[in-house]
């Protein structure tokens, strides 16, 4: 991977006087006029100015077609090669974003490097602009895999050439990296990280996974697949998901895809990626090896930040917070920024992004 840290070689050390003024000289007679001495030096002048700036128009030029060849670059970055360089002892963590979702990605990553997991991030940007400008700022840490989705509606919840289509591609991404034979954690990034997740995450199961409802279950409540509910499937949220490598999970990743196909987008179900998910945990229950996180390690947004008895009863066991049960960016943010959670404003310094 070491294509990655390349920079374009530019001759900083290249003769800037193309034109040595002692030349001038040779078979010169002394000029037998003032006008013919001041030609002279305005001529010799002009030798010097044009001899001074010629370099620097080469090396801009140069530059340009560096910027050019590093966007190349990236295009032809493949999922394989993005995650053998972001994964360590064979995990990978990822998120998929569009361009709208800079500023909580960024948040994301803040939350996630202050748990020193920065470095297995990969970011599988949605479009374009997304890919440039993280791998500007973190060399090799966004992969984009075509076809790319609508820039400017990917992130409309709701709606069948945004939403439905940006989520409905998730599990085709984590099937591709298990595939590659890696342990891969997707995190939505509307979340943010209170401490390390990866000591809930042990044991030989193969699909680990977070319930969705607000209602209080028992702190040892059991690691099982909940039972359905009214809509005769049960109610796992789609967003925080650890998969191994393992037949069992790849069967849950198949039959999601199957399901999403089963149930496409219309005006009257506006469906997103969840239900599919829970419908192929249902089905494949009796196959797979599933866990259920504990929900006080993490919690659904329509818990946390609904229910401030519970919160207070569960101090100090809560891991990544999910800021869902909401809609709008804006709205998001607000919640985020009261309970302080919105760590861009003072602390960007800290994400390997920068200040966007």
């Amino acid at each position: 991977m070491s294509f990655l840290h390349q920079r374009t070689q530019v001759n900083l050390l290249s003769d800037p006087y193309p034109i040595n003024p002692h030349n001038l000289f040779q078979n010169y007679q002394r000029p037998t006029s003032i006008l013919n001495k001041t030609t002279l030096l305005i001529l010799l002048s002009l030798i010097l100015i044009l001899g001074f700036f010629s370099p620097y128009k080469s090396i801009s030029q140069t530059l340009l077609s560096s910027s050019k060849d590093s966007n190349s670059k990236w295009r032809r970055y493949t999922l394989d090669q993005a995650v053998s360089f972001v994964a360590k002892n064979g995990t990978v963590i990822v998120c998929a974003v569009s361009e709208p979702y800079l500023p909580f990605l960024n948040n994301w990553l803040i939350s996630i490097a202050r748990q020193k997991h920065e470095e297995k991030v990969l970011v599988i940007a949605e479009d374009y602009a997304t890919l440039y400008k993280v791998n500007k700022r973190w060399p090799g840490h966004a992969v984009l895999i075509p076809p790319v989705p609508d820039a400017q509606t990917a992130h409309k919840f709701g709606s069948q050439v945004g939403f439905f289509n940006f989520t409905s591609r998730r599990p085709h991404h984590l099937l591709s990296i298990v595939e590659l034979g890696y342990n891969v954690m997707y995190n939505d990034v509307d979340m943010v990280w209170l401490a390390d997740p990866f000591p809930y995450l042990q044991g030989n199961h193969d699909v680990y996974f977070t319930d969705d409802m607000a209602a209080v279950k028992p702190i040892d409540h059991s690691h099982d697949l909940p039972p359905p509910g009214k809509k005769g499937r049960p109610y796992i949220c789609s967003c925080m998901i650890f998969l191994c490598p393992t037949s069992g999970a790849k069967l849950v990743l198949k039959k999601w895809i199957e399901e999403l196909q089963l149930q496409p987008w219309s005006k009257a179900q506006k469906a997103n990626d969840q239900p599919a998910f829970n419908w192929a945990l249902l089905k494949t229950k009796e196959q797979v090896d599933l866990y259920l996180l504990p929900q006080a390690a993490f919690p659904t947004g329509g818990l946390y930040f609904r229910n401030k008895t519970w919160v207070k009863e569960t101090k100090g066991k809560h891991v990544i917070i999910h800021n869902n049960y909401i809609l709008g960016f804006e709205k998001k943010i607000k919640r985020f920024r009261d309970y302080g959670f919105w760590l861009v404003d003072d602390h960007a310094d800290e994400s390997p992004l920068g200040r966007l």
